[in-house]
């Protein structure tokens, strides 16, 4: 059993620490607001006061926060995580951030005598707590080995792609693909309802077609009824679209349905929907097709 720290509890990181627990480990936890901790602590978490104090009694620390900002304000300062990391330990972020953001931090960490991977993942709170959750891992082969067995503790399928970032750069390629299959699936759905075709039919035979991927399946039935709280929201889709789309322009890889996807997450800001999750984009393009959309909420 491993000793590990945790900065960053929110809906995703406090179910992979709940996991965690679950297999015996000691983990120490560190997020912004306590409160929302509260349910980790009662099941045996210890509370960290700050990300140094975390990754200070920690052999491996793990960190999942919203964006390359965040990232920064826990990893930097005196308090901040790379203070607390020294030789020997293991630097495990989960973030989904810029390629080149992580590069540079995995930088800092290794003059700390310590060493870093990105492991973005691939799914939802659904599949992380069903133990279906994808994990792609950029990084030094050796602390790739290290590591792996703690990755599996969280999620089945744990893949090397290569150096740093370069596990960034996978997650970003599948994000973007979620987006466009999301904006392709409320086509389809729309077509048919404004054909004539009751929309909880359309959903039940899309999602169980040719086209129900693993997440059509799971969030297509959005459509139909919005979760109460966001399983990821327009905001963090649309900063992985943009991502993508600088991404794009850096390799010169076009991306046109990634641009177009991309502007129904702006049109779904201009319209409040910020916060929803950001199958929302069905109730952008019902709007413009003249449908009241009747998505229930929660």
């Amino acid at each position: 059993m491993a000793n590990i720290g945790f900065v960053g509890l929110g809906t995703m990181g406090g179910n992979m620490v709940d996991r965690l627990l679950a297999k015996g480990h000691t983990v120490t936890g560190y997020n912004r607001t306590r409160g929302k901790a509260q349910w980790l602590i009662d099941k045996g978490m210890k509370w960290g006061e700050s990300p140094r104090a975390v990754a200070e009694t920690s052999g491996v620390t793990f960190c999942m926060v919203t964006n390359s900002k965040a990232l920064e304000e826990v990893a930097g300062g005196e308090n901040g995580l790379l203070a607390g990391l020294s030789a020997g330990k293991y630097f495990v972020d989960m973030s989904t951030v810029a390629a080149a953001a992580s590069r540079d931090l995995a930088a800092k960490v290794r003059a700390n005598g310590a060493d870093m991977v990105d492991a973005p993942v691939s799914g939802s709170v659904i599949t992380l707590q069903q133990g279906k959750l994808s994990i792609m891992v950029g990084g030094r082969k050796e602390a790739f080995e290290k590591l792996k067995p703690l990755l599996l503790d969280i999620g089945p399928k744990v893949t090397h792609v290569g150096d740093n970032g370069l596990a960034l750069v996978m997650k970003i390629a599948t994000n973007l693909s979620l987006m466009v299959q999301m904006l392709a699936f409320s086509e389809g759905v729309l077509l048919a309802e404004k054909s004539g075709i009751p929309r909880h039919i359309a959903v039940e035979v899309l999602t169980n077609s040719v086209v129900g991927s693993p997440m059509v399946q799971y969030r297509g039935p959005f459509v139909l009824k919005m979760p109460e709280e966001a399983w990821f929201n327009v905001n963090m889709m649309q900063k992985d679209m943009l991502l993508a789309l600088e991404l794009g322009r850096q390799v010169d890889v076009p991306l046109p349905t990634t641009a177009v996807s991309n502007e129904y997450l702006t049109a779904a800001r201009a319209m409040g929907l910020v916060d929803k999750d950001f199958a929302i984009v069905f109730e952008v393009l019902a709007r413009m097709s003249g449908v009241a959309s009747g998505v229930r909420e929660g």
